[in-house]
């Protein structure tokens, strides 16, 4: 387990104080896969440096399994390091070294002793599917491999948690995905912790169980993804689902429309169901889809619809209340005249 109490970190400039982390307190679960979400400046990178002290926190701190990171120095924090590995959006890799000797580095910095390091890194370039390349050099490689070989060092010394900073933004569309299953396949089989920072909202409908929305150092949102994508409460958490999901109508549409526009969602397998038709079926009300989709968040359907109610008032309530039955929550959104 991970627990962050109280984190704050300042930076201290020729003029002022920069406040990077501001009072931020969050329990990430052993097994987990944590998101943590903003735009460039919000303080996401600072919280994720502050988390193996490579940042040391002006105040708060950083428990893992029970040990306060923020309370140890020297060779005592070195080793707890260890069970922290990272994994950098631009790779970082030694370019006149092989990629065996890359990971090889990073088992021979953590004293493992000589005998173990070669079958170490064989395994570890199996486990990421590179075991051809231990002989090629980093500039042989693509960008997704380079970042497979970075995996495979953070991996190296046997981490409790991996931290991804922008692990896939300099990659294309095709190799995230590649490098997200990879990542949730580590997550499953080795039961590590992943925490993942990104702006990338496609990279946590992905991979991530929870996540967190920060502005100005602050959290301003958090919960499992799902619920957040399926009901974002703040303004910048609904800007950045609507990169994915669509809540807005066109408005070539909307102006239109003579009925009542409504949102319908659905959760989970309600979204599989004929609610919508059945409600036109057995109620004296018009439907017309204007805007909507069944998307998948980890794996479980979220149906998000716009359409257009005609008919009596008290039909369209007791068709708006028949759905809410079969359990979707239904919001009046605009009404045109």
């Amino acid at each position: 387990m991970l627990q962050i109490q109280n984190l704050t970190k300042i930076y201290q400039t020729k003029k002022k104080q920069v406040t990077g982390v501001d009072d931020v307190s969050l329990t990430i679960q052993k097994g987990e896969v944590f998101g943590i979400v903003g735009y460039s400046g919000a303080g996401k990178s600072s919280l994720l440096r502050c988390i193996n002290l490579l940042e040391r926190p002006t105040s708060g701190s950083i428990v893992v399994d029970g040990k306060d990171l923020t309370k140890l120095q020297g060779y005592a924090l070195r080793k707890a390091r260890l069970k922290i590995g990272m994994i950098f959006q631009h790779f970082y890799l030694i370019s006149q070294k092989t990629v065996g000797e890359n990971i090889s580095f990073a088992l021979r910095a953590a004293n493992t002793p000589k005998e173990q390091i070669a079958s170490r890194v064989r395994e570890l370039l199996d486990m990421v599917g590179l075991a051809e390349k231990i002989d090629v050099y980093p500039a042989q490689l693509s960008g997704g491999q380079k970042q497979r070989v970075g995996i495979a060092r953070a991996l190296a010394n046997n981490p409790s948690i991996l931290l991804c900073d922008e692990a896939t933004s300099a990659l294309d569309p095709k190799t995230t995905i590649s490098i997200l299953r990879l990542l949730k396949k580590i997550n499953r089989e080795l039961n590590i912790t992943i925490v993942l920072i990104t702006h990338e909202m496609d990279v946590v409908k992905e991979i991530c169980d929870r996540m967190v929305v920060m502005q100005d150092g602050k959290v301003i949102e958090q919960g499992q993804v799902y619920d957040i994508f399926a009901n974002p409460e703040k303004m910048l958490t609904k800007e950045f689902i609507s990169s994915v999901v669509s809540f807005d109508l066109p408005p070539s549409i909307g102006q239109s429309v003579k009925g009542k526009i409504v949102k319908v969602l659905f959760k989970g397998d309600v979204a599989g169901e004929g609610v919508i038709s059945d409600m036109l079926q057995n109620f004296d009300v018009k439907g017309n889809f204007l805007h909507g989709t069944i998307d998948y968040i980890q794996e479980k359907p979220l149906g998000i619809f716009l359409m257009e109610l005609q008919g009596q008032e008290d039909n369209i309530a007791k068709a708006r209340s028949y759905m809410e039955s079969r359990g979707a929550y239904v919001e009046v959104i605009e009404h045109v005249i």
